[in-house]
């Protein structure tokens, strides 16, 4: 009982198509009714195929492999797919600290250096040139009372000031 070039394609495991071309280029033979038996195809296909020219079957995902998998030779990368997913990876973690960085959830580290630096530095400065600024008025004061209180005045305006500065960058950060 002879099968139709469809059937015998699915009992080869091989396209439709590539039992036509079989055919065409006589690596087989139909019968005289137009069927391919089997058997005779089997063994006319052998005798007449070029191994080189075959395809691998393909391997059954329950089968288990013949042979460890080889690791990867030193200096090789990982493949197309593999280099895309990365790639896509940056690029979404790239897209997310922009997006943050606009909705003001980050800020820049270097910016933020920046302006701490600059705050503590007019801090500093403010709080050296106290003694100078206030040597003479304290000099001139007998009560130790009013000496403390100008003092705690003087340092809690710098400090207030300071205070409202790290608030100003908050807010504009």
């Amino acid at each position: 009982m002879g099968l139709s070039a469809s059937a015998y394609a699915r009992h080869r495991g091989v396209s439709h198509v590539a039992v036509l071309k079989a055919i065409k280029t006589g690596r087989i033979a139909k019968e005289t009714d137009g069927t391919i038996d089997p058997d005779k195809a089997d063994a006319a296909w052998e005798k007449n195929t070029d191994p080189a020219q075959q395809r691998k079957p393909a391997k059954k995902a329950e089968q288990a492999p013949e042979r460890p998998i080889d690791p990867p030779l030193v200096g090789s990368g990982p493949n197309y797919a593999q280099s895309r997913a990365i790639k896509e990876a940056y690029l979404a973690r790239l897209a997310k600290l922009e997006y943050e960085e606009k909705s003001g959830v980050v800020v820049r580290a270097d910016a933020v250096k920046v302006a701490w630096f600059n705050t503590l530095r007019v801090l500093r400065d403010r709080l050296t040139n106290l003694p100078d600024r206030l040597a003479p008025i304290l000099a001139a004061e007998d009560d130790p009372k009013l000496v403390r209180e100008m003092l705690d005045a003087e340092l809690r305006l710098i400090l207030t000031d300071a205070a409202d500065t790290v608030a100003a960058l908050d807010k504009g950060s």
